[in-house]
């Protein structure tokens, strides 16, 4: 199971850090990612990372803003979120997946999702 937290409202400009924790999995062996979706639109992703943590991808809207990273001991993948922008408020959604066989920005690709944790920059 998995757990995605740490939204919230803020201001544009401001930061926010989510994470994805895992429950009854060995974390390590699932590539994470984390999706959006705001009102209206369709899920579109942000980020991933591989298993080691070794490699990482992200959406050009997020890129030199967003930082994944993953501390497999505490079975957490983390989103960290500066220079939010009103245009990143949505619902995030982590998803996980053993073998990535197809896009890392497919939502298909990943079998496990979370519940997803509200984002609202106000500008």
């Amino acid at each position: 199971q998995l757990q995605a937290s740490g939204g919230g409202l803020v201001q544009a400009g401001g930061s926010l850090r989510l994470s994805c924790a895992a429950s009854g999995r060995t974390f390590s062996n699932y590539a994470v990612g984390w999706f959006r979706q705001a009102p209206g639109k369709e899920r579109e992703f942000v980020a991933a990372i591989t298993r080691s943590g070794g490699n990482t991808y992200y959406a050009d809207s997020v890129k030199g803003r967003f930082t994944i990273s993953r501390d497999n001991a505490k079975n957490t993948v983390s989103l960290q979120m500066n220079n939010l922008i009103p245009e990143d408020t949505a619902v995030y959604y982590c998803a996980a997946v053993i073998n990535l066989y197809g896009s890392w920005r497919a939502s298909a690709s990943y079998d496990y999702w979370g519940q997803g944790t509200l984002v609202t920059v106000s500008s």
